[in-house]
């Protein structure tokens, strides 16, 4: 069907090359910018928009690198000059490189409005309290209770005849649970699952957790010293 036709048709290399030029160019330019906004504003990843006559810029960053630079002109329509996807046609470039000056100048602002904020800021701070004497009374009072829940865990041990096992009791209306591996405790737990661990295989207790559970332990060992009472009562009555 071409066959006879015979019009020139004009190539687009030269245009495409220029405005891949532009856009690399304004590529390594922009990315000094967002290497120093991520500078600035102390993040890896953020965004900043800068307002000019013409209209407002957009820059983007992940991990310090330049994602995107969005042109957003007043009188409508967006041109992503410096983009990861399809770069930009050839007239909304060149209409939005018009104002990439007043876009750099714009960002020098907003880093000159940034300079001696922090005059006068006080680094003079007072000491810093240490935790020291609360952490060992801490550890002193878990320590007693563990000792004591490994007692209980060796005579359940005894008794129970097995290598594994739970002792349950409620104190003050809140569930208490003590489970053993042989003749040691695993945990002490108050409150269910989603409850405080007075003694575990991680990390200690809270100091407030300590204080409100530590008169309970008391209670918790009255219950089981209870527990021993009633097999007792119920070995006696065994005849043979």
């Amino acid at each position: 069907m071409t066959e006879g036709i015979d019009f020139d048709i004009v190539e687009t290399d030269r245009v495409a090359e220029e405005r891949d030029a532009v856009v690399s160019a304004v590529t390594q330019h922009a990315g000094e910018i967002a290497r120093e906004l991520a500078l600035l504003q102390g993040g890896d990843y953020g965004q900043a928009t800068f307002d000019t006559n013409a209209g407002e810029w957009t820059v983007k960053y992940e991990a310090g690198d330049l994602q995107y630079l969005r042109f957003k002109g007043k009188s409508g329509g967006e041109t992503y000059v410096v983009s990861a996807k399809q770069p930009p046609d050839p007239d909304d470039l060149a209409e939005a490189m018009l104002d990439y000056e007043a876009f750099v100048r714009a960002y020098n602002r907003h880093v000159e409005s940034k300079e001696g904020v922090l005059d006068g800021v006080e680094t003079d701070f007072p000491p810093v309290s240490t935790t020291d004497s609360v952490v060992s009374e801490r550890d002193h009072i878990v320590g007693r209770i563990r000792d004591i829940a490994d007692t209980i865990a060796g005579e359940l041990h005894r008794y129970d005849g097995v290598d594994y096992g739970t002792f349950t009791t409620r104190v003050n209306g809140q569930r208490w649970e003590l489970k053993r591996e042989h003749s040691s405790v695993s945990y002490l737990r108050v409150g269910g699952q989603s409850g405080t661990y007075l003694v575990s295989q991680y990390e200690p207790p809270s100091a407030p957790d300590v204080r409100e559970l530590a008169d309970d332990f008391r209670g918790f060992v009255e219950a089981y010293n209870d527990h021993v009472d009633e097999l007792e009562a119920d070995l006696s009555k065994v005849s043979l």
